[in-house]
């Protein structure tokens, strides 16, 4: 990148303060040598429009989205990736020399990323998928999943009502399965994911039934606080390979990071570290 400006890239959300992604941009930006900054903005929905139309304007080449904004900007974006149209989220914002916002979801990259990083031999092939939840989260793991070839996803959600619209949306390969019955879909799954926020700190734990997982069997959290939930804990000592939730968010961040600074950074140990300390 040219030496006489220094590029600006941040994120933005409200709140903001439990973001980990200026820990690990700035690690990035330190690392590779990079005189670039990476900023924390908490930003109303009042000025959201107003803040996403300043910001190239100081020097910023995009910024990342999260809650409660990542569905409200693909109305502000002058131009729309095919994977954030199809999930109907974004999380990375770039801002063009001519002054375009294009705007693309990154999450379904950083979670298939982490689970190739973290389990070398997964297959998505291999069976079903079963994927715990139906939120935001979940959207862009199913789009993943059937993408990348899952033969069958089931899915279920506590209110079912939301499980069935993805599966209105997404298609055939998509199942509804009771949360009462949330058990009973682990028994085939090759690969079992938790998109929701039970488990997590500050949450009641995720209690369903894990008796059902197949020995072998990829097990992953989003949740990443803490770094080994419940499940994996108990998935692990069935003998499953779990994953992490960390990864995910380090992974979806290097697409963004290369278009903005021109590097394309790596998702090693120290970048571990720099986030999880």
């Amino acid at each position: 990148m040219s030496d006489d400006k220094i590029p600006l890239a941040g994120v933005i959300g409200s709140p903001i303060a439990h973001s980990r992604s200026p820990q690990l941009h700035g690690h990035w930006l330190k690392s590779l040598g990079i005189r670039g900054f990476y900023i924390p903005m908490e930003i109303s929905e009042a000025n959201l429009n107003d803040a996403l139309r300043s910001l190239p304007k100081l020097g910023f080449v995009g910024v990342n989205v999260t809650v409660p904004y990542k569905e409200r900007v693909l109305a502000l974006a002058d131009v729309v990736s095919d994977c954030a149209t199809v999930i109907g989220a974004a999380n990375t914002l770039s801002f063009r020399k001519d002054g375009t916002i294009y705007a693309d979801n990154t999450d379904g990259y950083g979670f298939l990323e982490n689970l190739r990083q973290g389990a070398p031999g997964w297959d998505v092939t291999a069976g079903p998928a079963a994927v715990l939840g139906a939120g935001g989260a979940a959207r862009a793991v199913v789009v993943a999943l059937r993408d990348a070839g899952a033969p069958e996803i089931l899915i279920s959600n506590r209110t079912r009502l939301r499980a069935e619209a993805l599966q209105q949306e997404f298609g055939r390969k998509l199942r509804v399965v009771d949360w009462v019955q949330a058990g009973n879909m682990l028994e085939h799954a090759a690969t079992v994911v938790n998109t929701t926020s039970l488990g997590m700190a500050g949450k009641p734990q995720l209690r369903v039934p894990l008796d059902g997982l197949q020995k072998g069997a990829v097990v992953t959290d989003l949740v990443y606080a803490p770094l080994r939930t419940r499940l994996l804990e108990e998935a692990e000592a069935m003998g499953c390979i779990t994953v992490d939730g960390l990864g995910m968010l380090l992974h979806q961040a290097v697409p963004g990071f290369e278009r903005w600074f021109g590097v394309r950074p790596q998702v090693d140990a120290e970048t571990r570290e720099a986030v999880h300390r």
